[in-house]
């Protein structure tokens, strides 16, 4: 179960991590493009409950296969 918990985390983490690279490379570049890395990033995290297929976790379930698969597509 606290493997479980990690997997959870470190998907929270690296999410989280990509809105401020976005964030930042914006405001370091001033380029609004930079933006469209965070709407990517919600994007997919409002989908993965409907298709039940998020690519963190599927990054994830291959580096930590001794823990249970979250949202694999099945």
């Amino acid at each position: 179960m606290e493997k479980n918990v990690q997997k959870v985390r470190a998907h929270d983490a690296i999410c989280g991590v990509l809105y401020l690279i976005s964030v930042g490379l914006t405001l370091n570049s001033g380029n609004l493009d930079f933006l469209y890395i965070a709407v990517a990033v919600g994007a997919l995290q409002l989908i993965s409950p409907i298709t039940k297929f998020c690519p963190v976790y599927f990054i994830l379930n291959k580096l930590m296969p001794d823990t249970d698969p979250i949202q694999n597509g099945k």
